[in-house]
């Protein structure tokens, strides 16, 4: 099929942004010279190299155990309370990684940490040590699987039902069915959330230098940090766009070429609930195995970090205005969803070299550290567009270059669970490609859209370096607010905008959830 001019050039403009700051560090490693093969040849670089690449594997994979499963029992199961499992499996995705980090800290540090405290009284005075692997692993994947949850839920929601029903009618069981019809059509939702669960492992800074843990991002920051020239920084820089391109290679080599698309006319009812029976205590326990670490835990430490400053007698600021900012500068990185969606276009409809390069690409900037997107903006803007430095509208661009990846993957998969056929036959009774798209891809997709909309929101809310750099002077968000409390060990002042940041994300979750109500209803047997 001939790809549309007009979308390619929409996706060529996209993905030329997009890509902004690879300018930035390519002229800044070009400053390291002739020393390039020492430094990259040194031992704390290597290590750094093998830590970050196993790091990712093992967050990735240990995120899909938790997240596939889960998925399926909130969405096409009778499990016990699933709409309050549904928002609490994904509200550890509002917790920003160091805070979460800090809280995991506060609660199983070897010395001082509130288990260690409880437990002091039967003679433990050290419990094993979190630092290092077990604590970067536990945070990491506590917080970053909800990606892969949200959509994988929004590819269950998307299949036509009369798929697994055929297969029943072929004598296939609820785990035959699942294992060689779901999973499958699935599969696109499941790699783009591990593409954006393996990206933030790649370029989180915060939970790494926290739990000490040497990764490439720790020693990006160290070296911005400890050196003039950041030429060394740049460098780095690039050994995480080089495992990027790796892990999109290796996705695209084992993508399924196969049709994910019903064959039939596009029912819009929903699969039958599956009883679980005997199984439903087992699911429920599960599901509260992992959202007790991810989301009760965190929140546990925080009140108790804010009943003591209330005994303390601390005076606690307002943050009305910083959980406005907060509210207002995510509903603005809503625009990155129409700017999204040529590119998912092209990516679903017109597979090819040209599509699968230009969807690669939005995928960089999220895989960098936010400081270095940060700083190649700031320069930007410095020296070559003065009237945009220190402005709302640079700060939007930094978050559509760190967070299109997490609607260009999430429409995608949406688009894919949408059979063409449905579009052509639209076309052939002369509806124009505005009105197709609005009137038949749009609606069909609407769970995609609605997840792709709370993931750039939930993740806008909790961005840190490129809100410090860039945001004009004297805005500030719940989340810088935490990160300057935390620095400076004001814990309970961290505990106030910590807590309102988890609320207002809850209630953002809770809208989206509920907007499957009717199609729940519908489907319930």
């Amino acid at each position: 099929m001939l790809v549309p001019l007009s979308l390619l050039l929409l996706g060529l403009v996209v993905t030329s942004a997009m890509v902004l700051p690879l300018a930035y560090l390519g002229i800044r490693a070009v400053g390291i010279g002739g020393g390039l093969l020492t430094f990259l040849s040194s031992a704390r670089i290597l290590d750094a190299l093998l830590n970050t690449a196993i790091l990712t594997v093992v967050v990735t994979a240990l995120s899909a155990l938790i997240a596939i499963p889960t998925a399926f029992v909130t969405v096409r199961t009778d499990i016990p309370a699933r709409r309050f499992w549904s928002l609490a499996l994904a509200l550890p995705l509002s917790i920003p990684s160091f805070v979460g980090s800090f809280a995991i800290l506060g609660a199983l540090a070897p010395r001082g940490g509130l288990l260690q405290i409880l437990l002091s009284s039967f003679g433990v005075d050290r419990l094993p040590s979190i630092y290092g692997w077990p604590g970067t692993i536990l945070a990491l994947t506590l917080f970053t699987y909800p990606y892969m949850f949200l959509t994988t839920r929004a590819g269950l929601w998307g299949i036509d039902p009369a798929i697994e029903e055929a297969a029943s009618t072929l004598g296939y069981g609820h785990r035959e069915t699942f294992l060689r019809v779901t999973l499958p059509h699935i599969y696109p939702s499941i790699t783009t959330g591990a593409l954006l669960v393996a990206f933030y492992t790649l370029s989180d800074f915060g939970t790494p230098s926290l739990m000490r843990f040497n990764s490439l991002t720790r020693m990006i920051y160290l070296e911005y940090q400890s050196a003039f020239d950041r030429s060394g920084a740049a460098v780095l820089g690039l050994l995480l766009v080089v495992q990027v391109v790796a892990i999109l290679f290796l996705e695209h080599r084992a993508r399924n070429r196969a049709s994910y698309y019903s064959v039939g006319p596009g029912s819009k009812r929903v699969a039958s609930t599956i009883r679980l029976g005997r199984w439903r205590w087992p699911a429920l326990i599960f599901s509260a195995g992992i959202a007790i670490p991810g989301l009760i835990l965190p929140l546990g430490v925080m009140f108790y970090w804010l009943i003591n400053g209330v005994f303390a007698g601390e005076y606690f600021q307002p943050f009305l205005e910083m959980a406005s900012n907060t509210v207002y500068v995510s509903s603005l990185a809503l625009l990155i969803i129409p700017a999204a969606l040529p590119i998912a276009l092209l990516a679903a409809r017109f597979r090819g070299r040209v599509s699968g390069t230009l969807e690669s690409l939005t995928y960089v900037g999220f895989a960098m550290p936010g400081i270095v997107v940060a700083l190649s903006l700031v320069s930007f803007g410095a020296n070559y567009a003065t009237v945009l430095y220190q402005s709302m509208g640079l700060l939007i661009f930094a978050y559509a270059i760190l967070f299109m990846p997490l609607a260009v993957g999430t429409l995608r998969s949406s688009l894919l669970s949408i059979n063409p056929q449905m579009e052509d036959a639209a076309r052939s009774l002369g509806l124009g490609q505005i009105r197709v798209l609005a009137k038949i891809t749009l609606p069909l997709a609407r769970p995609g859209l609605l997840t792709a909309a709370a993931l750039v929101m939930l993740t806008t809310m909790k961005e840190l370096p490129a809100t410090l750099l860039l945001a004009p002077i004297g805005f500030r968000t719940l989340a810088t607010q935490v990160w300057s409390n935390t620095n400076d060990a004001f814990f309970a002042q961290a505990a106030v905008p910590a807590i309102i940041l988890v609320v207002i994300s809850a209630l953002l979750v809770t809208i989206i959830i509920s907007q499957e109500r009717p199609r729940e209803r519908s489907g319930t047997s």
